[in-house]
């Protein structure tokens, strides 16, 4: 029986249980990275080869790489492991004439315009938003709609690159600043409230897993300004989680994903309750939420991913889950190698171990323990541990 030939896409260092899931399952793993991350610790004994361009900006010169693998592997899949490659993906595919997600799909999952116009058009609520196209267009936006506003890249991933202003001449003037980049933008209200994720598992259209999650502070606020990102699993009996699962259901109804994981954030509007939806992804949670989703429920989303991509819609099975809770905290620190030992409640379930950041993953029996002890992690890594960089421009 042929082997099924994979061929795992990222421009980031991500998803090695990813690869080792599919290789334990008998695929033949193939990773397509960029140079610069051929030095990272990808679990090599799990991959069968190693491919590296330079960077894949020019998508002629990947698709043609990727034909010239196909000249003598039969390729049954291709999966984009990072949220920058999932469009990247979806043109390999297109190229192949294999099934899997489209290009045109692909944007309602990378796209924040495309997501908007979606979801307005689905009846479900998002914050006022105009693209940049005409400026008499964003100059009525501005004058019709109350600051602050926010100016976001359109395909950027998390907080990246998004700007905020108070005054409407500053804005417009952010807008003129940026070139023949503008029509890669949009232009939002930013609304006041909490923010929450998403995380999930479809199958043949269905959400066939789910965790409804809620962050700390929102991730805005942590990338521009600093200091400690923490989330944690939201009650189960609590009435937001089946609002937002009901949510998170209609926003993949209507986008179309049909296989895969999903990471989705919306905004619980601090005066009027309204749950507000704001982007999605079909890749997995970033920064250790995937651990967190692990440690309440037992279940890996990089290794489901990789079951549901080798075993097909039709042979994957999902395990049964726990309903723990779950909870993350992960920060900048100075030290390279932090030492965490004196975090050192039972409740502990995973350490992340990369260089300059200090970050803990707790399992709890209860939602008020694992706030509890989240609470008391982020005080003392502000205390004892906390570094504050510039925020980094995307590849």
């Amino acid at each position: 029986m042929k082997k099924p030939v994979v061929v795992a896409l990222t421009s980031y260092f991500k998803g090695n249980r990813f690869l080792e899931r599919a290789h334990k399952l008998g695929a033949h793993v193939i990773l397509l990275t960029i140079e610069k991350c051929l030095h990272e610790p990808w679990a090599r004994e799990f991959v069968d080869e190693v491919f590296a361009l330079a960077n894949f900006k020019d998508v002629r010169e990947v698709l043609n790489a990727v034909s010239f693998l196909a000249r003598s592997r039969r390729i049954d899949d291709v999966v984009a492991l990072d949220d920058f490659d999932v469009e990247l993906g979806a043109q390999i595919r297109e190229h192949l004439r294999m099934p899997g997600m489209s290009v045109s799909t692909a944007a309602y999952y990378r796209d924040k315009l495309a997501m908007r116009v979606g979801a307005n058009a689905a009846g479900i609520a998002v914050p006022r938003f105009t693209s940049v196209f005409n400026h008499d267009v964003v100059r009525e936006f501005l004058a019709a709609t109350p600051a602050p506003w926010l100016i976001k890249p359109r395909s950027s991933a998390s907080a990246m690159g998004i700007q905020k202003h108070t005054d409407a001449n500053a804005a417009f003037a952010a807008v003129e600043a940026l070139g023949d980049e503008q029509s890669f933008h949009l232009v939002e209200e930013m609304l006041p409230g909490e923010m929450y994720h998403v995380d999930s598992l479809v199958l043949d259209g269905k959400v066939v897993f789910c965790e409804t999650n809620k962050y700390f502070r929102p991730l805005w606020e942590v990338w521009h300004g600093g200091g400690v990102f923490a989330s944690q699993t939201l009650p189960r009996q609590h009435p937001d989680t089946a609002t937002l699962r009901k949510l998170n259901e209609r926003v993949h109804a209507a986008f179309g994903l049909r296989n895969g994981p999903s990471h989705t954030e919306f905004l619980r509007h601090a005066q009027t309750g309204e749950f507000y939806f704001i982007e999605t992804s079909a890749r997995v949670g970033g920064a250790n939420i995937t651990d967190m989703v692990e440690a309440a429920t037992e279940i890996n989303l990089w290794e489901e991913w990789a079951k549901l991509v080798v075993q097909g819609p039709d042979g994957y099975r999902l395990p049964s889950t726990k309903t723990d809770y779950g909870g993350v905290v992960v920060s900048l620190c100075g030290a390279e190698k932090p030492d965490d030992s004196g975090f050192a409640d039972p409740e502990v379930f995973y350490r992340l171990r990369q260089r300059n950041h200090i970050g803990l993953v707790v399992r709890c029996p209860t939602h008020e323990r694992t706030e509890h002890l989240l609470n008391d992690y982020m005080r003392r890594i502000e205390r004892d541990f906390l570094a504050v960089l510039p925020p980094v421009s995307e590849m």
